[in-house]
């Protein structure tokens, strides 16, 4: 059962077939303001693209779907300067930010909808930088809090024993641990394919 129906999330279909002199550009929305900003594009006749992911859970018995955004807080749409006032005018966004590589930015945007129509599971994958507090959710320090020290390859997760005052250094794999709290210093969200 649906907690909401599922909205459009690319308009017009054919997007990614619209001249290269259709300028894409990103919307940084306001908190939870994603599918508010594309139900103002539609009749608009903006073009935009906000992939969305399919998340089911279960409550009390009940069995829920809901969609959410695949890059929460940002809405990729299309157009001319004039139709970029027209997304800031909207009262949903915090800027609209300049696309300096536009064809790479329409390429991984174009493989991401190729993915989804393929029927694959896209979930997002926030990159971990040092600094950023994570927690362990698997293995011997299942439930560990930590801060992220190092990332080349693996991670080292700093986790420290407060009542004692040290510290200790513990590697991890990536996919064990997830962070704590949505990453600051507003850096954007990749995303990986998931098995389906």
């Amino acid at each position: 059962m649906p907690i909401l129906k599922r909205e459009v999330e690319i308009f017009p279909e054919d997007i990614f077939e619209l001249p290269t002199a259709v300028a894409w550009w990103v919307a940084h929305t306001r908190s939870r303001q994603e599918k508010a900003l594309a139900r103002y594009l539609g009749p608009l006749e903006i073009p935009f693209y906000s992939p969305c992911r399919e998340q089911k859970s279960k409550r009390k018995g009940r069995n829920f779907v809901s969609y959410l955004p695949l890059f929460s807080g940002y809405v990729f749409f299309r157009g001319s300067p004039d139709e970029r006032h027209a997304v800031l005018r909207s009262d949903l966004v915090v800027k609209v930010l300049e696309v300096a590589d536009q064809r790479l930015l329409h390429e991984e945007l174009r493989q991401i909808r190729i993915l989804q129509q393929a029927g694959a599971s896209l979930i997002p994958f926030r990159d971990l930088v040092p600094g950023d507090p994570v927690l362990v959710r698997d293995g011997p320090f299942k439930g560990y809090t930590g801060v992220v020290l190092r990332t080349r390859g693996r991670l080292r997760l700093v986790v420290s024993i407060s009542m004692l005052r040290q510290a200790v250094a513990v590697e991890f794999e990536r996919d064990i641990v997830q962070p704590v709290r949505p990453p600051s210093r507003g850096r954007q969200k990749d995303c990986i394919p998931a098995s389906s």
